[in-house]
């Protein structure tokens, strides 16, 4: 360590800053010397920068207005409208766009990072143990400053499980299941909430409140607890029973509403207004999509994995059961990232939206050429998570299918429900409903051809099914242990 300490004393006051900004002590298990020896290449890169652009001159001191610390944010650099894409200021909480009330992105400084934040450093690192196997891995495009800032469960990293060939699966040959119920709260929610509340933290929001069909309840009811903050969910009365006790369990002030979920934003909407919450609400905040993004970026680190590829690389088709959309945009967002940091090409998956026919805005928008979608009135289906009436995201995910050449179908209560079974009879996945729908989608688009059995197909589980309330099988045999007749057990079952 006597190395750093001497470079340090001999370090003037701008250079330590522009040290500690670079994150020279990011990297532990790197021995201090690499990192003195790597730091002075890269100085001498930022030193250059930095004075050719006139930010900075030699006389400058480390309480420069400029370099006031109080004033550096977080990684990201930029929160900018999807619509108009006016400019927001980072430092302080933020929903929706002031200029026309469309969701905000967060952006990073990509082109400085990609000089140090590589595929390479991302793996010898989690394999190493100086990075977190968890979506942390990639803390330098999340909304965070340090990882001891990140509220974290051990969200992400979750398994790309190959499909097996046999029954209906039978013929396809580069099939792959994202299976997020390995999650902290069994739901891909965890991720999304997981950098919501770091960065809702950060800022100093001190109370919390969204609406919630589902999962989304308990994950924010489990990371505002993790973070010691009060929060608010209110949930349609007949949502499952299982999410609400989750949420309420973790300490969350429930609310059941006799309602859908846009009746729940309503309420949400006023409670912020009149008792100062923060609203979390799907897309209405900007940093739910940031975890939802690190879906993104392990796909192709997934698939370096299982299909022992020599390069990162995006799979053929990606079938995605669709409520709000945030994990759809937060994935085509991870893809543009990934390109400009130069870890991927321009290719891209086609994208598909799998909705249940009940409640599909964005199928029906699709169908019809639109590039919004209405509001679906009296919406039902047992896939409680895809029951979402209109979504503010509805432009972005339509534009994505658009650009990705792909395209929107809705499923039954009844076919999502056998996809549901097959996924567990066939493949030991016990899916959620709504995962359900993503193989029955991918049934109808193999039956048309639009789909070819040997393409690379990413099915995306979002929960578990257990997290559903359900009767177990009526036709069950019940036996008396002691008269027991095995031949009508083997009947029977």
């Amino acid at each position: 360590m006597w190395p750093v300490i001497v470079l340090l004393k001999k370090l003037q006051s701008k250079q330590r800053f522009l040290m500690t900004l670079y994150g020279v002590y990011r990297y532990p298990a790197v021995s201090a010397e690499t990192q003195v020896m790597d730091f002075s290449r890269r100085f001498q890169e930022w030193d250059t920068i930095v004075q050719s652009s006139g930010m900075i001159h030699d006389s400058d001191e480390l309480n420069s207005p400029l370099l006031n610390q109080d004033k550096v944010s977080a990684v990201h650099n930029t929160l900018s409208c999807a619509s108009c894409e006016k400019s927001h200021e980072i430092n302080i909480p933020q929903n929706l766009c002031h200029e026309c009330s469309k969701p905000l992105l967060a952006g990073y400084p990509l082109e400085t990072l990609k000089n140090h934040f590589t595929p390479n450093l991302v793996r010898h690192e989690s394999a190493d143990g100086s990075r977190p196997l968890s979506m942390w891995k990639f803390h330098e495009v999340l909304p965070v400053d340090s990882l001891d800032e990140s509220v974290s469960l051990g969200e992400g990293g979750t398994p790309l499980l190959p499909t097996i060939r046999r029954g209906p699966f039978s013929e396809l040959t580069r099939c792959l299941i994202k299976d997020e119920s390995l999650n902290p709260t069994a739901s891909f929610k965890s991720r999304g909430m997981a950098a919501a509340i770091t960065r809702a933290k950060s800022l100093g929001i001190s109370e919390v409140a969204l609406p919630s069909a589902g999962n989304a309840a308990g994950a924010a009811a489990a990371y505002a607890a993790r973070a010691g903050l009060p929060c608010w969910v209110f949930m349609p009365v007949d949502t499952p029973i299982t999410n609400i006790i989750e949420a309420s369990a973790s300490g969350a002030h429930v609310v059941l509403v006799k309602g859908l979920i846009d009746d729940c934003g309503k309420l949400v909407r006023e409670g912020c207004e009149r008792h100062g919450w923060f609203d979390l609400s799907t897309l209405k905040e900007p940093f739910r999509i940031e975890g939802k993004k690190t879906m993104g970026y392990e796909l192709p680190f997934d698939l370096f994995d299982v299909r022992e590829n020599t390069k990162l690389r995006l799979p053929d088709c990606i079938i995605y059961p669709t409520g709000g959309g945030t994990g759809l945009i937060g994935m085509w967002k991870a893809f543009d990232e990934m390109e400009q940091l130069g870890w991927i090409g321009p290719e891209r998956p086609r994208m598909v939206v799998a909705q249940a026919s009940g409640c599909a805005p964005i199928v029906q928008a699709w169908d019809l050429g639109k590039t919004h979608a209405e509001r679906i009135e009296n919406a039902a289906t047992v896939a409680s998570g895809l029951r979402v009436p209109a979504a503010i995201g509805d432009f972005i995910m339509l534009r994505i299918l658009k650009e990705s050449r792909g395209t929107a179908l809705a499923v039954s209560d009844q076919e999502l429900l056998d996809a549901q079974r097959e996924l567990t009879h066939y493949q030991g996945v016990f899916a959620a409903p709504e995962s359900g729908a993503t193989w029955a989608v991918a049934k109808k688009l193999l039956d048309r051809n639009w789909l070819k059995p040997h393409e690379e197909i990413i099915l995306f589980n979002t929960s578990t099914g257990i997290k559903y309330s359900q009767d177990p099988p009526r036709d069950l045999p019940v036996v008396d242990p002691s008269k027991t007749d095995w031949s009508q057990i083997l009947e029977t079952t």
